[in-house]
């Protein structure tokens, strides 16, 4: 199965945003808060090269930001959403 994993912070407008659409979708995500854990902080950094967020992960296509057509591509092409 697909992962999605959204990187995000408490005070992010843009990940709350993000967050909603998955959850409009029907989409199932594990959700990585790196404002507490430094760990994740560390791998979204690795992952990305970003330490902006969000930085969402939907199995290995890493999208900066909330970018609904580039997510919405990766989650279909991922066989995640119609």
């Amino acid at each position: 199965m697909t992962s999605v994993i959204v990187y995000s912070t408490n005070t992010c407008p843009y990940c709350v945003m993000a967050k909603q659409w998955l959850k409009e979708k029907k989409v199932d995500f594990e959700e990585v808060n790196v404002g507490i854990d430094q760990e994740k902080a560390k791998e979204m950094i690795q992952k990305s090269g970003q330490m902006g967020v969000p930085v969402i992960d939907i199995g290995g296509d890493i999208i900066i930001g909330f970018d609904r057509p580039k997510m919405e591509g990766s989650l279909k092409t991922k066989g995640l959403i119609k």
